[in-house]
């Protein structure tokens, strides 16, 4: 990957001790997304990735995913999957519970977005303890669905999610990685 292009990504992105609970850095990409370059720089890493991979749909989880998926489905001209938090969601839905880093919460998704055997991409901004990611993992796969990759903007490997994926067979890209958690 360009290293030049990465270093300005993680140089762009701000860190927030304490938050949303104390001993907790978060890694927050609204200043990533502020700038220009540093959006392009993200979208344009992940679409040199994507090239490469078989795929029908991309999934944003929300909210954060959202702003990477729905630009990425433009791009490849493929539908776009909204996986969403509950309650947001007017139609039936499939949930999912999962645990964060920091408590516990539920992804929904409508039965009726993911045909049989589609390959769905999701996206996220940060891969802490892969929670998330494998509750949206498991929407899709309870659809019919199938998930070659998850593509994240940061991991951070100290609480384990990239171990996690290995161990529920998600192969996944980050662009960068942080120290801490």
């Amino acid at each position: 990957m360009d290293q030049k292009k990465l270093e300005m990504i993680k140089d762009s992105i701000r860190t927030i001790p304490n938050f949303p609970k104390q001993g907790i850095l978060f890694r927050d990409i609204t200043t990533a997304l502020q700038s220009p370059e540093s959006y392009k720089a993200i979208i344009s890493l992940f679409e040199e990735k994507l090239k490469k991979i078989e795929f029908d749909a991309i999934a944003g989880i929300e909210s954060r995913g959202f702003v990477f998926a729905s630009v990425l489905s433009y791009l490849f001209n493929k539908k776009l999957i909204l996986i969403r938090k509950k309650g947001k969601l007017p139609c039936e839905v499939i949930r999912q519970e999962y645990q964060l880093e920091y408590g516990t919460d539920e992804l929904e998704i409508d039965p009726t977005a993911i045909n049989e055997n589609e390959k769905v991409i999701l996206v996220d901004d940060l891969l802490a303890t892969a929670g998330t990611i494998l509750a949206a993992q498991k929407l899709v796969h309870r659809c019919g669905g199938q998930t070659p990759l998850g593509l994240f903007v940061i991991d951070l490997p100290e609480l384990g999610g990239a171990k996690k994926l290995e161990e529920n067979k998600l192969p996944f890209i980050s662009l960068i990685n942080f120290e801490g958690h």
